[in-house]
């Protein structure tokens, strides 16, 4: 869309210079060029594809400078585009071979030859332009007539008519022929900005400042500008004015450009890069730039901007020392861990480290080649780089002879390999422990022997701060019931309790058999000093006469993870022996059964109501090193309010039947 005349007056100033642009009329691109010269505008653009450069054939036109005018396209009398205007200068280049029979006899050539060295000369010019988000190419032919061909000299220039750019734009124009005999000439201009776009700075926020009326409409995009290849968009928005946008400092990076346009058919749309000398920005854009190891020679720098960096290569030594460079060094065009920018270290990175683990006390060999197939090796280390093999006094001299053994048997790992030489990493912890066995034999005799007084003065500390082991049987009287269970182990593990219950390990329990997935449970909890706690509910009272009295088998108390029933064939000798005081605990809630209807032969152990008896039940669990009674009082309030909620679920209020609730031998009234 046309720029009104005072929004471009505002722009490029009011100075007479300013105000006597060229104005052309019409919307078609036109050209023309020199006195002497013919020239010739293709109707429509072309693609930009510059191709490779190619030997010149003889004398060839080539382009040798650029130059660029602002101009102004008007449709109207007070709305026009800004324009840029391209005068390429070109210039014969090359010459003629003399011919093999005007060397050899001295005589002229034949008249076919001569033909060509008095005929004109034709070029295809390329003018190629952008400006985010406008690429454009056109196709210029130019004519330079005989009497104008002098080798080396200036024969004139074409004007191509014209561009059309936003204001506040970065133009880039590049211009080459086809076929392209010469490396392309190239030039990048900013064009003025409009004064309703500014940037602003507030603390750590930058503000974009669009001085718009109210009821414009218009597009806001931030990108990021790219040298090679297009710009990256980042964020996009319609908008309408005025409007404050704040960016924060951390996204600033010096190629991050704004555009804004009305939103119109076919608008101009004005860009602005603001962050090209923040240091901000710069210190941003190392912050995000990162080296990536493509193969064990090619790297890759990745970040938003184009970096103008050094690469080297060099060593550091664990410990933190700083990375030291080759000494001799070794071609760094392909590789880098070191990136240095104005003189000053940005980056560094250890490429290997994802096929080398960590940082380790390896050797690095570095190895040099000359000619006839001459090599040297030297070890690296914070003196210089040690030959190999030396008589210095440093570690790897002394052991050199080891190293070029390792090296020549393939034991060292290659890390880089050119023409000027070969970078190898040997380890060096077999040669640590050789030298140093005895005393590190010594150390830890020394240290098992020390280990073990204070484990036995510190087990049952240690025992302590570990937790006891829990192992909780139940009868899985229905799914609520479970529920119930585990709503209690889980509240049992926040305290320094270490709790096994089938609930947690049916693929296991499944794989191995309930009987002996129990036993092996017991036996390690009873290994351990921990509990068994016993949970009596109305199905388990069932299963426990069935087993004293042989009765009949309680319904539900079948089910394929009932470890409970499994369980019996071992608890029963441990109470009828006598051994189970000390080892094992029972448990039941109160409003479910009554610890007077748990058989008298499991009530020879503690037999506790929950959660009415929580604080004794916990004291009896984390025996022999109870808690004081203030801490025990904190866990049995911590377990009680965890165990509410699933109480509250399993115990339906009054006049809700549940199947399996408040069935069997002196099972509650529910109050």
């Amino acid at each position: 869309m046309p720029v009104p005349w005072f929004l471009l007056s505002l722009a490029l100033g009011r100075s007479p210079i300013v105000l006597s642009l060229e104005r052309l009329v019409g919307p078609q691109d036109t050209t023309h060029c020199s006195p002497g010269l013919s020239c010739h505008l293709w109707d429509s653009d072309i693609l930009c594809l510059p191709g490779d450069i190619v030997p010149a054939p003889g004398p060839v036109l080539a382009p040798t400078h650029l130059q660029t005018e602002l101009v102004l396209r008007c449709r109207k009398e007070t709305y026009c585009d800004l324009c840029v205007r391209v005068a390429v200068h070109l210039a014969v280049h090359g010459h003629w071979e003399e011919p093999e029979d005007e060397e050899k006899f001295g005589g002229a050539a034949d008249s076919g030859v001569e033909e060509p060295r008095n005929a004109s000369l034709q070029a295809q010019v390329v003018l190629s332009f952008q400006a985010y988000p406008t690429a454009r190419c056109v196709l210029l032919e130019v004519q330079v007539p005989a009497a104008l061909v002098q080798f080396g000299q200036s024969v004139g220039s074409v004007v191509y008519d014209c561009f059309e750019a936003a204001l506040g734009s970065e133009v880039r124009i590049w211009s080459y022929t086809q076929p392209r005999y010469e490396k392309e000439l190239n030039l990048t201009q900013q064009l003025p900005a409009l004064p309703w776009l500014n940037v602003s700075a507030d603390g750590d926020n930058v503000h974009l400042v669009l001085n718009v009326s109210e009821e414009q409409h218009f597009g806001l995009s931030l990108y990021w500008n790219q040298v090679q290849g297009p710009p990256k968009p980042r964020w996009h928005k319609n908008l309408t004015g005025p409007q404050i946008i704040t960016l924060n400092h951390t996204d600033l990076v010096p190629c991050l450009c704004i555009q804004v346009w009305p939103l119109e058919p076919d608008s101009v749309r004005t860009n602005i890069c603001p962050f090209r000398e923040d240091p901000r920005a710069h210190q941003n854009l190392w912050r995000a730039a990162r080296l990536r190891l493509l193969t064990l020679q090619s790297w890759l720098l990745d970040a938003p901007c184009s970096l103008p960096a050094e690469a080297a290569l060099c060593w550091q030594a664990p410990g933190g020392d700083p990375c030291q460079p080759l000494v001799p060094p070794l071609s760094w065009e392909n590789v880098t861990v070191d990136v240095n920018s104005w003189e000053k270290l940005q980056l560094q990175e250890c490429l290997w480290a994802d096929s080398l683990g960590p940082l380790k006390d390896d050797v690095l060999l570095l190895e040099t080649r000359g000619p006839q197939d001459n090599r040297s090796l030297c070890a690296l280390e914070p003196s210089g780089c040690t030959s190999l093999p030396s008589k210095a006094s440093t570690r790897a001299a002394r052991l050199g002879e080891y190293l070029l053994q390792d090296l020549q048997s393939g034991q060292c790992l290659q890390l880089w390999d050119d023409d000027l030489g070969a970078l190898w990493a040997c380890p060096m912890d077999k040669y640590i422990h050789k030298r140093w066995a005895l005393l590190w034999l010594a150390c830890l005799l020394f240290a098992a022997a020390l280990s073990l007084i204070l484990l036995l003065k510190k087990d049952h500390a240690k025992a302590a701060a570990r937790g006891r082991a829990a192992l909780l049987l139940y009868s899985a009287d229905d799914s609520g019931f479970e529920r119930l269970v585990g709503a209690l182990a889980s509240a049992l593990c926040q305290l320094p309790l270490r709790v096994a219950v089938d609930l947690w390990s049916r693929r296991e329990m499944s794989a191995q058999g309930p009987v002996a997935w129990f036993h092996a449970q017991r036996r390690q909890t009873l290994q351990e000093g921990g509990v068994v706690v016993l949970l009596f509910s109305p199905g388990a009272v069932a299963l426990c006469s069935e087993w004293l009295q042989e009765g009949v088998s309680a319904p539900g108390a079948h089910g394929p993870h009932d470890a409970f029933r499994a369980s019996l064939s071992c608890v029963l000798p441990d109470f009828l022996q006598g051994r189970a005081p000390g080892r094992y605990v029972g448990a039941c809630f109160d409003r479910l059964l009554h610890p007077d209807s748990v058989p008298a032969l499991f009530r020879t152990v503690p037999v506790f109501s929950l959660p009415s008896q929580l604080p004794d039940f916990l004291g009896a669990l984390q025996q022999p090193r109870a808690p004081r009674p203030g801490r025990l009082q904190e866990r049995a309030e911590q377990v009680s309010r965890a165990l509410q909620p699933a109480l509250d679920s399993y115990f339906h209020p009054p006049g809700t039947p549940a199947p399996g609730r408040g069935l069997g031998p002196g099972a509650g009234d529910g109050t």
